[in-house]
């Protein structure tokens, strides 16, 4: 516990900041439980050094522990960082989205894109460079087409919006804050053009449909 107050006081020594906003742990890191982590959370709060605190890549069992903790000491659990995105929905199934949406919080989803894949500049012939080539091959490439298509397609009737927007809001529909990436500022132009807009339900329900086997 002394270890993360350690080290948040010295990340804000180097930022100049008194206090963060949000302050997350990664991961649960064996072999410490999960409730060690949440009381230095919540030590965290309590000495200043963070407004609201989350925790990243847990379970829904961990997350519920992790939420008994804090709230026996009168502290939110403000967030929870996992992986989502249409090519990745295993937040749906594996309990995390319904625990975050029973306890109040709120569910970050980071590779919220598919490491590119859901911008629609890739396709079996004009493959991602470099590693995500081999992750990230023909097979997979001409599966996730029909996603691609539809999201193309949605786009083009919210007045050509593009498939990583139509991508994004999708994850905004559901009530999540997509952190996605950007290399330069046209990316993060194009990322802010998922906002100030929303699907339909009824497009909510066709993305659900056509990557229920992701």
């Amino acid at each position: 516990r002394r270890s993360l107050l350690r080290a948040l006081r010295r990340s804000l020594e180097r930022l100049g900041l008194g206090q963060v906003d949000l302050y997350q742990v990664h991961g649960p890191l064996p072999p410490l439980p999960v409730e060690t982590w949440a009381e230095a959370l919540g030590d965290v709060v309590e000495a200043g050094l963070a407004r609201t605190v989350g925790v990243s890549n847990f379970s829904a069992d961990q997350i519920r522990r992790a939420h008994r903790v804090l709230a026996r000491r009168g502290i939110p659990l403000a967030s929870v960082q996992v992986e989502y995105s249409l090519l990745h929905r295993k937040p749906e199934r594996n309990g995390v989205l319904a625990t975050c949406r029973e306890l109040g919080i709120t569910l970050i989803a980071y590779s919220p894109l598919a490491m590119g894949l859901l911008t629609g500049k890739y396709s079996p012939e004009n493959p991602p460079p470099g590693l995500r080539r081999l992750l990230h091959g023909r097979r997979r490439l001409e599966a996730i087409a029909p996603v691609i298509r539809l999201l193309r397609s949605i786009g083009e009737a919210h007045g050509g919006k593009t498939p990583a927007q139509v991508a994004l809001n999708w994850l905004i529909c559901k009530g999540v804050v997509p952190i996605p990436g950007a290399k330069n500022a046209r990316q993060a132009r194009e990322n802010a053009g998922a906002l100030g807009w929303r699907l339909t339900p009824e497009e909510v329900e066709r993305l659900d449909q056509v990557s229920s086997g992701f």
